[in-house]
């Protein structure tokens, strides 16, 4: 399994391009220094370091734009740190401003932070420089370090057009990895679903965790699988992302009535069932990953829905307790938070724990025809959607130009990146100082380097990089000590950079651990071929020194002007609520007339707007667990909020699967109307300020006056119907969690 696990890994886009950014490092530093000399090679190698970090595995339209604010960023900053070598009064002087000014690019997010990396690493590597050599060569230095610049902008562009088909698939293989992860973990719950009591950090918490992985996946994969599909092997690939968008959907359905279910004796054996076919799904979604990755044919898959059709309720099938069935609903939807369904007013009549069992295996058979959808696609033997592919992928492919707005933006006090700023040129000009004054002080610029890897925008992410930096950089120090004793020659030496940088880029966003490691042994050997001598002492006990003493420096300095999450949360819940808002209206109109698809487009897009709002809000949650307890945000009402939108999702995700798939097993004059008052109410009802004074929505029609139909069969209006009513409260319920946390945050 764990030999599995690593061929993939080595096949990953990630390590392709870690690999794309080592062989150019190795080609373009080898060639400087048979063209020029060793220590152009040196200076020109820092420059290719400098590229590398913006270097991420993207579209070909515009890559030399990801890449260039890198580019023109670093040589003044080289040269300017160079020049004033020799005065550590001047250059502290710079370093400050100029740190401030490198981390204000946190603005522009994700897209960002590599570009401060490479700001900020023009600037160390820089110091690395002997004091002797930076007095004489300046301005040669700053040329052949924008030799190598300009070198790797070139390598780095060609590479990246050249893998474009295989980032393609890697990318893809690596969403459909995520995807099987994901329909693991809903396949446990089916049999030891999580405590409800542990305020969300079971189930909900759990597979929140796993369907933001999977969203922040998609957003990676479709930025290059969904570019320019005009050729079919794209379109192939592209309608194959699409389709887990799809089945995305029908996972989150599948959580619907487990409480219900769990609530009555005799759900083992058929959630059991229920349990074995979803892992061979996963199976079947792992198998087809690795044929991507491999090249290979993908193996048909039988059908699991005979199998699914068949299974019924156990005879001992009566509720737990002595209550009727919509007794027990009400009592297992009552749970704080609920898992998968709203709390239902008792009724004289409620669906049967064999009704819910069967409705879930058919959610679950729809997860099983998209795997089948999802093979026959990789086998060619079903032709894409050109028309929705060639729709959609202009809408979902984030945009490639660097735009002013995010700088204009950030100058308020609360504003995160600017705050984050100012710490760390804070943190950078104090260490700066503390250096200099250390019985060793010659290699300063080591305890600056781990301030800038370690210290992130929030407490969480600095805590993790702490730790992994300190542990890493201990063992790369014994790497590199013991390498450097053997005196290796240089040929070696460039040899170890190679791999050091190709191990330290793909892992950078993975397994920081593995990063710091390689890191490590990237900067020291770096630094030892920039002095310029033929065998430097390498103190040990030094480099451990300096990284513990850049780690407290960045522990410490991140409770400076600090952004507690507590300041994001109001942002984002109201960014989340109105996503919910917007896909609510949107999904409930799929099934009113339409004479174009322009409501499909609109739902894909409101779609995406929930799944992203919702993502952000369970990574900011998670974030303040490690924040101290008095700057929390309210935890309890955060996750019932982030429970009831799960559920929500879940609902209308239903809803949506009966409007699209099974259209013509309902009655469409006996839904129209409550689909439309529907779409008004929870609109409303989520924007509104008072939920509860407004009351639930009401949906008459949708009132459970008639048994439902077994969901295999024909008309299921029904259980639409039913669907309908269910989300009305749980948007009552959400909005109120909303208001919560809005007047808990403020206060």
């Amino acid at each position: 399994m764990r030999l599995r696990a690593a061929v993939r890994v080595a096949l990953s886009y990630y390590v392709a391009n870690g690999l794309v950014g080592a062989i150019g490092l190795l080609v373009i530093s080898g060639g400087v220094q048979l063209w020029l000399g060793s220590f152009a090679a040196s200076a020109a190698s820092v420059g290719v370091i400098v590229c590398i970090p913006p270097d991420q595995a993207a579209p070909r339209r515009r890559k030399l734009m990801q890449l260039l604010p890198a580019a023109v960023i670093g040589p003044p900053l080289f040269f300017s740190v160079h020049a004033l070598h020799g005065v550590p009064l001047y250059v502290g002087l710079l370093l400050v401003p100029a740190t401030f000014v490198a981390f204000l690019g946190g603005a522009w997010g994700k897209r960002g932070l590599p570009t401060v990396m490479s700001a900020m690493f023009a600037m160390i590597f820089s110091l690395a420089v002997p004091e002797h050599l930076a007095e004489a060569s300046a301005l040669t230095s700053t040329l052949y370090f924008t030799l190598g610049e300009v070198l790797y902008l070139a390598w780095a562009t060609l590479a990246n057009s050249a893998l474009n088909e295989r980032y393609r698939v890697q990318m893809l293989a690596d969403t459909f990895l995520a995807l099987a992860t994901l329909i693991r973990t809903e396949a446990e719950q089916l049999v030891a679903p999580a405590d409800a009591s542990d305020g969300g950090a079971g189930l909900i918490g759990v597979l929140l965790k796993h369907q933001a992985a999977l969203a922040d996946q998609i957003q990676a994969a479709r930025n290059i699988v969904l570019e320019a599909p005009r050729t079919p092997r794209r379109e192939q690939l592209a309608a194959m992302l699409l389709q887990t968008l799809e089945m995305r959907d029908h996972l989150v359905a599948c959580q619907l009535d487990l409480d219900i279910l769990i609530s009555h004796r005799g759900h083992a054996a058929i959630l059991g069932e229920l349990r074995a076919v979803m892992l061979s799904l996963a199976e079947a979604v792992e198998a087809l990953a690795d044929a991507l990755l491999f090249g290979r044919q993908p193996a048909l898959l039988e059908t699991m829905r005979p199998r699914l059709e068949a299974l019924h309720w156990g005879d001992d099938a009566a509720p737990a307790t002595a209550q009727a069935p919509a007794a027990a609903e009400a009592l297992a939807a009552s749970k704080a938070p609920p898992t998968a369904e709203a709390p239902a007013a008792p009724e004289s009549a409620g669906p049967s724990p064999e009704t819910l069992a069967r409705a879930m295996a058919d959610r679950i058979g729809h997860v099983n025809d998209e795997v089948l959808r999802l093979i026959a696609l990789a086998r060619g033997e079903q032709a894409p959607d050109a028309a929705v592919v060639r729709s959609a992928w202009k809408m979902f492919v984030s945009p490639t130009a660097w735009s002013w707005k995010p700088f204009t933006t950030l100058w308020h006090w609360d504003a995160p990146p600017l705050r984050h700023a100012i710490r760390a040129a804070l943190a950078v000009g104090t260490a700066y100082v503390a250096a200099l004054y250390l019985p060793w002080g010659t290699h300063d610029y080591w305890i600056l380097l781990t301030i800038v890897v370690v210290l992130r925008g929030s407490l969480a992410q600095t805590l993790e990089r702490r730790d992994s930096r300190v542990a890493g950089t201990l063992l790369g120090c014994v790497l590199v000590g013991l390498l450097l004793w053997t005196h290796p020659p240089l040929a070696l030496l460039m040899v170890t950079v190679t791999l050091a940088q190709a191990v330290a880029h793909a892992f950078a966003a993975r397994r920081y651990l593995v990063t710091a490691v390689a890191a490590t042994i990237l900067g020291l050997v770096q630094a030892h071929l920039l002095s310029g001598t033929a065998s430097p002492v390498f103190d040990m006990a030094e480099r451990m020194g300096d990284t513990l003493m850049g780690a407290a420096f960045a522990w410490l300095f991140s409770y400076v002007l600090p952004a507690w999450e507590r300041r994001q949360i109001p942002e984002l819940v109201k960014r989340t609520v109105e996503a919910q808002a917007r896909h609510a209206g949107v999904a409930l109109r799929l099934g009113l007339p339409s004479t174009d698809d322009r409501p499909e487009i609109e739902w894909r897009l409101a779609r995406r707007d929930a799944y992203d709002s919702l993502s952000a809000l369970v990574q900011a949650a998670q974030r303040t667990l490690f924040e101290p307890r008095a700057v929390r945000p309210p935890l309890e009402p955060l996750d019932r909020l982030l429970a009831h939108s799960y559920q929500l999702l879940a609902q209308l995700t239903a809803v949506k699967t009966m409007l699209l798939l099974r259209r013509a097993d309902l009655n469409i004059d006996m839904i129209s109307a409550p689909l439309a008052q529907t779409a008004k109410s929870l609109e409303a009802t989520l924007m509104t300020r008072s939920p509860r004074a407004a009351g639930p929505p009401s949906v008459d029609a949708a009132r459970e006056t008639v048994a439902l139909p077994d969901p295999f069969e024909h008309d299921i209006s029904p259980w639409l119907l039913r669907r309908l009513r269910l989300a009305g409260q749980i948007a009552v319920d959400l909005r109120e969690d909303a208001a919560q946390v809005l007047a808990a945050t403020a206060a």
